[in-house]
């Protein structure tokens, strides 16, 4: 699919060789009438003179300047798990100023253990908590619903199941209404917890939900997700390229802070929902920046869609995959850098061979004309076509060292 959309250099060189045979055909005929009319040379003189300026300004090289590149760059990137869905995309990615990572599965591994259990209520034990909370998200599939599920071995039945996007769920256990939500659903409820012990745990990064029983607060569990150890190592080298590195996350400002500050973001935005993602994206555009975004979930779609290149953990959701213009096979923020690496190696390649092709032509058109004819150097047709043979392997093994550094 990569090698079936052209890129704006693409186009550039398929006019310009287009031209190029108008020039061959018209420099031939403009040859050949001014050595025989106005220099008033033997016929047979013109007509080598023409055939060889036509064979020279055979448009091989320019024509296979990019394609060929093309073709070595989308083997390449295949090669190494990078999959290439838009050229232009891909292309533009040279230009990228920030990156946008969403933060759960992609700058983490998106494995939720939980590893603190705080009971508000008297009589309630922390094995009671954890069944609760248990019950209502064994019907949800998000990382942290699957991981208190997993703290539980059998999980009571609960029924009405319902999903507050963003915020958490809900259900009923035994005729009671049980809601898992976040600290922000708390606050837009006015529902207050005054416990140290739930800073405590998101300072050191743990994400924290709640669980309230019939619209009382009776708990809280704290997960761990595990960041994974190429992060750091990938944001180290993006910023290096000098873009600015950014996170999106549902998560607390605490837990987001800490994120940040283990890795070395440049910025972050906490507590995002789902349908707010794109807006994000859109903002950090509006700062004058070109963006790319990356991510793996059904929600990170139309962030994707909206970023200047859309970027799909290849684990991702089929959704996602779908909207994104490259897909890393992968689980490795680092192949983050490899695309944008490649993008900026394969247009610098393009920009080289179309410069060789063009320069070429500039040169040796007047040559094979005669326009050095008094001094002695004129180029015949067999020379040309050695020399237009010459120029278009040049470009090909041009383009094949591209795959030799990489």
């Amino acid at each position: 699919q990569a090698q079936e959309t052209k890129s704006r250099t693409q186009d550039l060189a398929n006019r310009v060789a287009r031209w190029l045979t108008v020039v061959a055909l018209g420099g031939g005929a403009l040859t050949l009438a001014v050595w025989t009319l106005v220099m008033g040379q033997p016929f047979d003189f013109a007509l080598e003179r023409m055939v060889t300026v036509m064979v020279i300004a055979c448009p091989h090289a320019l024509g296979l300047a990019v394609p060929l590149v093309v073709a070595v760059s989308t083997a390449l990137s295949a090669q190494h798990g990078l999959l290439i869905r838009d050229r232009t995309a891909f292309e533009n990615a040279r230009n990228l100023q920030a990156v946008i990572f969403d933060k759960t599965g992609t700058l983490t591994e998106g494995r939720f253990g939980v590893t603190d259990t705080l009971v508000f209520q008297d009589g309630l034990s922390e094995e009671e908590l954890l069944k609760l909370a248990a019950a209502v998200e064994q019907h949800s599939e998000h990382p942290i619903a699957r991981g208190i599920v997993e703290a539980v071995a059998h999980p009571p039945a609960a029924e009405d199941f319902e999903a507050i996007p963003g915020k958490g769920a809900r259900a009923r256990v035994n005729g009671e209404e049980v809601r898992v939500v976040s600290p922000g659903y708390l606050r837009e409820h006015g529902l207050e917890v005054q416990d140290d012990r739930v800073d405590r745990l998101a300072e050191q990064g743990k994400t924290v939900v709640f669980v309230v029983r019939d619209g009382r607060v009776v708990g809280a569990i704290a997960l761990a997700d595990v960041i994974r150890p190429e992060s750091k190592e990938a944001v180290r080298q993006l910023k290096a390229m000098g873009l600015q590195v950014m996170m999106l996350t549902g998560d607390n400002r605490r837990v987001a802070a800490w994120v940040a500050r283990e890795i070395g973001l440049d910025d972050y935005f906490a507590e995002v929902l789902p349908d707010q993602k794109a807006a994000k994206v859109k903002e950090v555009q509006q700062r004058g920046l070109r963006v790319a975004m990356v991510g793996d979930g059904i929600n990170d779609a139309p962030a994707l869609a909206q970023a200047d290149v859309g970027i799909a953990i290849g684990a991702g959701t089929d959704v996602a995959i779908e909207t994104a213009d490259i897909v890393l096979v992968r689980n490795d923020p680092r192949d983050v850098v490899s695309i944008l690496r490649l993008s900026r190696a394969t247009y610098r390649k393009m920009v080289q061979n179309l410069w060789w092709a063009a320069g070429y032509n500039i040169v040796a058109i007047p040559l094979a004309a005669g326009v050095l004819y008094k001094l002695g150097l004129l180029l015949g047709p067999a020379v040309g076509a050695m020399l237009m043979s010459m120029s278009t392997v040049l470009v090909a093994i041009n383009a094949r060292i591209l795959q030799v550094r990489a």
